[in-house]
C-alpha cells in the first residue's frame, strides 16, 4: 500500500473518532472533576470538594462584584467573542433562567477576565458551570448544552413562572 494513502486513511479515522466522541460529551453536565488539578490542594493531592465548590462564587464575584447568586441556581457561561456556540449557549441559558423561579444566568466574557479563567480551570468556550444557591459548583459542561441537558443538572426541580 502507498504509504501516503496509508496516512491519509488513518488521519480520516482519527478526524472521525474525534468528531464522534467531540459529539458525545459536548455540551454534557460532568460533576466529575477528576481530570482537573484543584488550586490549593492539601498535601495529600485531594481537595474536600465543599472547598473546591466555595472557592467557584468567590472567585466570580472577586472579578465581577456587582454578580449576583440565583436563589435556586446560577448558570454562569464563559464565552468569547467569535465562539458561535456561546451565542447559543446564551439563548437556551437565559431561556431557563427566565422560565425558571430563583435561576440566574451570569455570562462571563473569558478574554475579559483571564484570571477568573485560569482560577476556575476555564479550557475552552462555552463552559457552563451551575452553582447552588450557596455558591457551590455542581456541575460544568463544556461545550453548548441542550435545553434539557441544562433542566436535568439543575439541583431541584422549578416551577416555571
Amino acid at each position: 500500500m502507498n504509504p501516503g494513502l496509508l496516512i491519509l486513511v488513518v488521519a480520516v479515522v482519527v478526524a472521525v473518532a474525534f468528531g464522534l466522541r467531540r459529539r458525545r460529551v459536548d455540551g454534557r453536565f460532568d460533576d466529575r472533576f477528576d481530570d482537573r488539578e484543584p488550586t490549593g490542594s492539601s498535601s495529600s493531592g485531594e481537595e474536600p470538594a465543599a472547598s473546591r465548590d466555595a472557592t467557584a462564587w468567590s472567585s466570580v464575584t472577586a472579578a465581577l462584584p456587582t454578580a449576583e447568586l440565583g436563589q435556586q441556581a446560577t448558570l454562569v457561561q464563559f464565552s468569547s467573542a467569535f465562539c458561535a456556540p456561546c451565542r447559543t449557549t446564551r439563548v437556551v441559558l437565559a431561556d431557563v433562567a427566565d422560565r425558571y423561579d430563583g435561576v440566574a444566568h451570569l455570562e462571563i466574557d473569558a478574554e475579559e477576565h483571564l484570571a477568573l479563567v485560569r482560577a476556575l480551570d476555564i479550557r475552552r468556550t462555552p463552559t457552563t458551570l451551575i452553582l447552588d444557591a450557596a455558591g457551590n459548583e455542581l456541575t460544568r459542561a463544556a461545550g453548548a448544552p441542550r435545553r434539557e441537558q441544562v433542566l436535568a443538572a439543575l439541583p431541584a426541580t422549578h416551577p416555571e413562572n
